[in-house]
């Protein structure tokens, strides 16, 4: 059974930084894509960063520069850094895992298999 357990959010100061945890059990993520998504109030939830075995770490443009994904594997864990954090950053942040197999197309954050298991998220808030 995968599991994904998210920590590390809380509330800072714009400015400020965050670094997120991901606990991954039950998943050979490192034949996978993984990714942190995000998704605020009455928004569609989206990506945001990606991983896979190639070493491919594309970002999306709102948070390229500022946000860092990377792993663990002997730890079996999924880190995304935040630093420079703004107000629109404020979401809840979910790890989720692709099925087995999964590559990112190059550069993109578009995976060849879906991302079919997520964690229950960690609320990151970023006040002004």
């Amino acid at each position: 059974q995968v599991k994904l357990v998210e920590s590390g959010g809380g509330s800072v100061q714009a400015g400020g930084s965050l670094r997120l945890s991901c606990a991954v059990s039950g998943h050979t993520y490192s034949r996978a894509c993984m990714g942190w998504f995000r998704q605020a109030p009455g928004k569609v939830r989206e990506i945001v960063a990606g991983i896979d075995s190639a070493g491919s770490t594309p970002y999306a443009d709102s948070v390229k520069g500022r946000f860092t994904i990377s792993q663990d594997n002997a730890k079996n864990t999924l880190y995304l850094e935040m630093n420079s954090l703004k107000p629109e950053d404020t979401a809840m942040y979910y790890c989720a895992a692709s099925y087995d197999g999964g590559v990112l197309f190059g550069t993109s954050l578009l995976c060849t298999r879906e991302f079919g298991y997520f964690g229950q998220g960690t609320q990151v808030t970023v006040s002004s």
